[in-house]
C-alpha cells in the first residue's frame, strides 16, 4: 500500500517517538530492579515492536533523540522512574488522537493504537517506588512548611525588617518545626500499625527542613527584607509549581486545581500573617 507524503512523515514521526522510548525504557530498566526491570524491559520491547510495524510500512530507518533520552534518563534519575515513565505516556496520548486520523492510511497503526491503550498504562501503573509510597509524608512536611514558613516569615518581616534576625528568627521556628513534625509523623503512623513508621518520620523531616531552607535563602542573601520576602514568595509558588506538577503527573490528576488550592492555602496564610503583624506592631507600639 503505497503512502502519501504526509501520512509518511507522520509515520516518520512517530517511529521516531517509538524508537527513542525504546532507549529511554531500555536504559530505564538497567536502572530498576527487581519487578519494575521487567516491567520497564517489557515496555521496551512493546516500543520497539511498534516502531519495526512502522518501519514497516514507511521502509525508512529512522534515529531515535539524543536530547530526549537525555531528557528522561535525568529526569527518572531526579524525580524517579514512575515520573519520568509518565511523563512520556503523556506525550504518548497527545500522539494517538493523531494516530486515530491516519489509521485507516496504515493499518497497523490500529494494532499499535490498541497497544497502546491496554498494554502501557497498565504497565506504568504497575510500577512500585519507594518515593510514590512515602508521598503521603512529604506533603505533610512540604504542605506544613509553606504555610506556617511563609506566614511566619511575612509577619516577620514586617515587625523586625532585618533580613538576619528574620533569617534567624525563621531557622530556629523551622528547625524545631521539622523536628516537630517528624515526631508526630512518626507517633501518628506507629499507631497506625505502620511498620515503617521512621522512615515516613525521616520523608516528613527532610521535606520540612528541605523546603525551609528554600523559603530562608533570600533572607541570608538580600538586605533589604521587602526583596527578601518577595524572592522567598516567588520561592514558595515555584515549590508549589514544581511539586503540584510531579504530583499530577505520578497520580494522574489536574495540576491546575492542585496548585491553585496550595497557591490559595499558602499565600493566603502569608497575607493573613503579614496583615496580623501590622495590627500587632500598632497595638504593642513596637519599633525595632
Amino acid at each position: 500500500m503505497m503512502l502519501n507524503n504526509n501520512t509518511k512523515n507522520l509515520l516518520l514521526h512517530f517511529q521516531r517517538n517509538e524508537i527513542t522510548e525504546y532507549y529511554v525504557y531500555g536504559r530505564l530498566s538497567r536502572l530498576a530492579r527487581g519487578e519494575n526491570k521487567e516491567i520497564i524491559q517489557k515496555i521496551a520491547d512493546d516500543e520497539k515492536r511498534h516502531y519495526q510495524m512502522l518501519y514497516d510500512q514507511t521502509k525508512t530507518e529512522v534515529k531515535p533523540s539524543r536530547w530526549l533520552i537525555f531528557k528522561y534518563i535525568m529526569l527518572s534519575r531526579i524525580f524517579g522512574l514512575t515520573f519520568a515513565i509518565k511523563l512520556m505516556e503523556k506525550g504518548e496520548e497527545i500522539a494517538q488522537a493523531t494516530y486515530e486520523r491516519v489509521k485507516d492510511s496504515a493499518p497497523p497503526i490500529k494494532v499499535l493504537l490498541a497497544d497502546e491503550h491496554r498494554h502501557e498504562k497498565d504497565l506504568v501503573d504497575m510500577i512500585e517506588e519507594e518515593k510514590l509510597n512515602y508521598m503521603g509524608s512529604v506533603v505533610l512536611g512540604l504542605n506544613d512548611a509553606l504555610v506556617e514558613l511563609t506566614g511566619a516569615l511575612a509577619g516577620l518581616s514586617f515587625v523586625l525588617q532585618n533580613t538576619k534576625l528574620i533569617a534567624l528568627a525563621g531557622l530556629i521556628t523551622g528547625i524545631a518545626a521539622s523536628f516537630s513534625m517528624a515526631a508526630s509523623e512518626y507517633l501518628s503512623t506507629k499507631s497506625e500499625g505502620n511498620k515503617n513508621s521512621l522512615k515516613s518520620a525521616l520523608y516528613t523531616g527532610l521535606a520540612y527542613i528541605i523546603t525551609v531552607l528554600f523559603l530562608i535563602f533570600p533572607f541570608l542573601t538580600l538586605a533589604d527584607y521587602r526583596g527578601a520576602l518577595g524572592w522567598t514568595l516567588v520561592n514558595a509558588i515555584a515549590v508549589i509549581a514544581i511539586f503540584t506538577y510531579f504530583s499530577a503527573v505520578t497520580k494522574d490528576l489536574r495540576f491546575k486545581k492542585l496548585f491553585g488550592e496550595m497557591f490559595i492555602i499558602s499565600l493566603g496564610v502569608a497575607a493573613f500573617s503579614f496583615g496580623i503583624s501590622i495590627v500587632l506592631k500598632k497595638v504593642f507600639n513596637l519599633e525595632i
